[in-house]
């Protein structure tokens, strides 16, 4: 299977989609690449690209050649469903005796250790904030949506790429039980203040 989770270029509609990772985009990538004007899938460092990353390497690429400042659109998740993903993907069986794996690990402790200054490689996931964070400081895209609202935002691909979009289950996780305690809930809230905050600015 096609690894996926990369940027797509559609330089006619002037638009960069970029994936945010665990938001659910792989459908649509997978649906949308063969259509693509541009698809950037290496090196790493470019393949789940930042905004701050987008402005330093392909913003100045696409004024230089192109004269034009492409609009950029992503998704963004519940921070505690976000969490969630990762947990389940790294269950899988694949990864089983490996640092990352979470297989031995209860979604109350890869919370906790997740919110942590140096986080374990199973509880490593970055921050969906810094991926969306501008190198001015400034966060998000020209266009934002919500995971659970997806539908909007595809919505607003069908429009502006003038094409019907056929959606496939892929990357689906392991089924698993999340159980979070009230306690681990306040305080990944009081340190991801400002994560919940961006996700609540999101229509």
């Amino acid at each position: 299977m096609k690894d996926y989770g990369k940027v797509l270029v559609f330089w006619k509609e002037n638009l960069a989609l970029l994936a945010v990772p665990k938001t659910g985009t792989t459908a649509i990538e997978k649906a949308l690449s063969p259509h693509a004007s541009m698809v950037i899938l290496d090196p790493p460092m470019l393949k789940h690209i930042p905004l701050y990353r987008y402005d330093r390497f392909l913003k100045p690429f696409f004024l230089k050649t192109g004269d034009r400042e492409m609009e950029t659109t992503a998704v963004i998740r519940n921070p505690i469903d976000w969490l969630g993903s990762w947990y389940k993907y790294r269950s899988r069986p694949t990864l089983d005796g490996k640092p990352n794996s979470t297989a031995d690990v209860t979604f109350d402790d890869f919370v906790l250790e997740a919110i942590k200054g140096d986080s374990a490689p199973f509880a490593d996931v970055g921050s969906q904030l810094r991926f969306l964070t501008n190198r001015d400081d400034s966060v998000g895209g020209t266009h934002m949506f919500k995971y659970e609202n997806l539908g909007r935002y595809v919505d607003f691909l069908q429009s502006r790429l003038n094409r019907k979009i056929e959606l496939e289950l892929v990357n689906v996780s392991p089924a698993t039980t999340l159980d979070l305690s009230k306690k681990t809930e306040e305080k990944l809230r009081r340190k991801w203040d400002a994560e919940f905050e961006l996700w609540n600015s999101v229509d």
